[in-house]
């Protein structure tokens, strides 16, 4: 495993190794001198190590034929990154004297989340890394079990969570769909395209990514000429009139008022895909598909975020997603804060983790913290396309008394979180 260097140290990697390597020689003088076997500093800290153990929790997801055959089918999203952001905090963990431990809760369809939450806390569990939607994760939040616990949400994009239904033991890691929506809505107005159209699927989820749109709208100065819900029915594009039947719908249902871009809601991936190129009016197709805002994507390549993907690539045997992203992230926040405060104690981490303090390196260009008002991981949002990384948001010129990032989401001012 490439051991992972704090940015704190920027020296060469050539003089950081002759510095570790004088001082092993150094140890090892000293110890000959009086008579005794040298030791190596990885092995006295395993020697003493603590382990610090965190749970992943999910439950089975309803399989999904996906829309090409280029994307594969995963039944593992969140867990390799979960598993990649331990073996991190185990490469730092030998030098000082910490080690983590993964503990792997996959709830069956059928199961009950609450039921393997309990049993998480019974075991002595207290970091529950929860790759839930928003349901199961309010009602593990609101557990009894779970109130000396920490939950960090890694997949639930719901604003009410980081709102009136937030809650003190609930850490965001995942972007909300207002911060995905603002960093989109601050590229467009950056690019002058003002005039957007929405189209919405049938779930309560598209409904809520369509509002999240409208919000970044009022707010950065740009106008929804028309929000329209999808109601056609694509059929099977693989029969062999599949695609004459899609190309003759899309038009008919993106005809609409005159607009620089269309933007798309459809979270469960049902027909954002066939726009692209099928529009009544020649436009670019962003939000859900097309130019999308994301915690992660396969063409991000700035910042390290190579070294990344292929230290993801060696141990999944595939490329790392967004739910991988923020998995490995709440598991790295762990390790980081275990590591500067020097304890493994639930209660000394965690507070560590909403200090002023912490600060959390991810392969985004700026290091990321937790707000103090909703929980929130403040971080950047990447404007990915199919196989280029076309910006990332904040976008110059969005100004903020305090954090520019803050200009995603929710402000202090704008939350009804009440912890």
């Amino acid at each position: 495993m490439v051991r992972i260097v704090p940015d704190r140290d920027r020296r060469p990697r050539a003089a950081r190794h002759l510095s570790d390597f004088r001082r092993y020689v150094a140890r090892s003088a000293v110890a000959l001198a009086l008579g005794l076997a040298p030791v190596t500093a990885t092995t006295a800290a395993a020697a003493e190590a603590v382990t610090i153990r965190i749970a992943y929790l999910t439950q089975e997801d309803r399989p999904q034929t996906p829309v090409t055959f280029l994307e594969p089918v995963l039944t593992d999203a969140g867990l390799q990154g979960a598993r990649l952001g331990v073996a991190d905090n185990d490469s730092t963990g030998r030098f000082t004297g910490q080690r983590f431990e993964l503990v792997e809760a996959v709830v069956p369809r059928d199961g009950s989340v609450a039921e393997a939450a309990q049993a998480l806390a019974a075991d002595g569990i207290r970091f529950i890394v929860a790759d839930l939607p928003r349901s199961p994760l309010r009602e593990v939040a609101a557990l009894t079990d779970m109130a000396e616990a920490l939950i960090f949400n890694t997949r639930a994009p719901d604003d009410s969570l980081r709102n009136d239904e937030c809650a003190a033991n609930l850490l965001h890691v995942t972007p909300s769909r207002r911060m995905l929506a603002d960093a989109l809505g601050q590229y467009l107005v950056w690019k002058k395209w003002t005039r957007w159209a929405v189209i919405a699927g049938p779930t309560p989820e598209d409904a809520a990514y369509a509002e999240a749109v409208q919000r970044a709208a009022t707010r950065f100065g740009a106008t929804v000429v028309e929000r329209r819900d999808w109601t056609f029915d694509i059929g099977h594009r693989r029969v062999d009139t599949g695609h004459v039947t899609i190309q003759s719908e899309v038009p008919t249902a993106t005809q609409l008022p005159d607009h620089d871009v269309l933007i798309v809601a459809d979270e469960h991936d049902r027909f954002g895909e066939y726009l692209a190129y099928r529009t009544w009016q020649p436009r670019p197709v962003a939000g859900t598909h097309g130019l999308v805002p994301t915690a992660w994507a396969r063409v991000h390549e700035q910042w390290g975020a190579t070294q990344l993907h292929s230290r993801f690539e060696k141990a999944a045997g595939r490329w790392m997603t967004a739910r991988d992203y923020t998995a490995w992230a709440a598991v790295r926040a762990i390790g980081e804060a275990a590591t500067r405060a020097g304890s493994a104690d639930p209660a000394a981490i965690a507070a560590f983790l909403r200090g002023d303090d912490f600060s959390l390196a991810a392969f985004k260009g700026e290091a990321l913290t937790f707000r103090e008002w909703d929980g929130q991981l403040r971080q950047p949002v990447l404007l990915a396309g199919p196989r280029m990384l076309i910006s990332v948001s904040p976008q110059d010129g969005f100004l903020h008394q305090g954090s520019l990032l803050d200009t995603l989401g929710d402000d202090r001012p704008e939350t009804r979180c009440r912890l």
